[in-house]
């Protein structure tokens, strides 16, 4: 594929709509890894001993003394190393140094808090591994966008070394699910509705409150957390998310820019092949990545 811009994702969509079935959502989001190849020069390793199924994606020539561990989206309930390989490929190559893509716990069989367990242990292996929290960054898309600042506000309260930073595409970080752009970006956004994370948050909650700061950062304590980059499109019903977090982590003290990309839509960076904005948002991710990672 070509790049032809966003009108040719959105005819994409349009022709490949959602299943309302969870089974038939995971399979349909796995497929992208028949779609989306991985570069030849990023090599696919199993983690072996990680205490977390997933894969080590290794460019040719990186560094193996930092890393970035990847947490992809799907609302806590679809999704996988196979749906997002390509993206964490992608941001490995621009960062120059290994991702590291866990296959972490799914609602509705691993509901909350399942999912921040395993993104801690995928940290703690990358420690043990030799890496220096001040050489690791933590990046995620959509629910692993709201995952990162979990794993970081987790990090912090069990008494471990922070990461350099943090990055967060298209973040959900408030499963209330309430946010204006729910209404004021309904008709731009061909892939979030406000009924569908609500009923994802619903999984993954299993009863616990929407508001649990583990679940939703937003309503967390963001204090003493690493600078943050955080990018959203602004057809997005997702923006305000992004753009409340960025204010929440500022008014706490913590380093936030965020990006509201013209046009853009959820996790546009998930169209590489179809979109030049992709790449420049990936592009951007590294050089932030390579910018914020302390020296060896």
């Amino acid at each position: 594929m070509t790049a032809r811009g966003i009108k040719v994702v959105r005819e994409h969509l349009a022709k490949h709509p959602a299943p309302a079935d969870v089974a038939e959502k995971r399979a349909q989001y796995d497929r992208a890894e028949r779609v989306f190849k991985t570069p030849a020069d990023v090599r696919v390793e199993r983690l072996e001993g990680a205490g977390v199924p997933g894969e080590w994606l290794v460019p040719a020539g990186a560094r193996t003394d930092a890393a970035v561990l990847y947490l992809h989206g799907g609302g806590y309930v679809i999704g996988s190393p196979r749906s997002h390989r390509h993206v964490a490929a992608a941001i490995a190559s621009a960062a120059g140094i290994a991702v590291m893509l866990p296959d972490y716990r799914l609602a509705p069989e691993h509901p909350y808090p399942a999912a921040v367990d395993d993104a801690v242990a995928a940290y703690v292996w990358l420690l043990r591994r030799g890496i220096a929290p001040g050489r690791i960054v933590i990046a995620g898309d959509s629910a692993g966008g709201g995952l990162t600042v979990a794993t970081l506000i987790a990090i912090r309260q069990r008494g471990r070394p922070l990461p350099a930073a943090g990055v967060c595409i298209s973040p959900w970080v408030d499963l209330t699910c309430s946010a204006a752009s729910y209404t004021t970006r309904a008709e731009a956004d061909p892939m979030v509705t406000r009924d569908g994370v609500a009923e994802m948050a619903r999984l993954y909650l299993a009863g616990a409150d929407a508001k649990t700061p583990l679940a939703s950062p937003l309503h967390a304590d963001l204090k003493g957390l690493p600078p943050l980059l955080i990018q959203v499109g602004d057809d997005e019903v997702l923006l305000d998310d992004s753009t409340q977090l960025a204010a929440q982590a500022k008014a706490a003290g913590v380093s936030a820019d965020v990006e509201v990309w013209p046009e853009m839509i959820h996790v546009w960076h998930w169209f590489l092949p179809m979109l030049d904005e992709a790449q420049r948002a990936v592009t951007r991710i590294g050089d932030f990545v390579k910018g914020h990672l302390r020296p060896a």
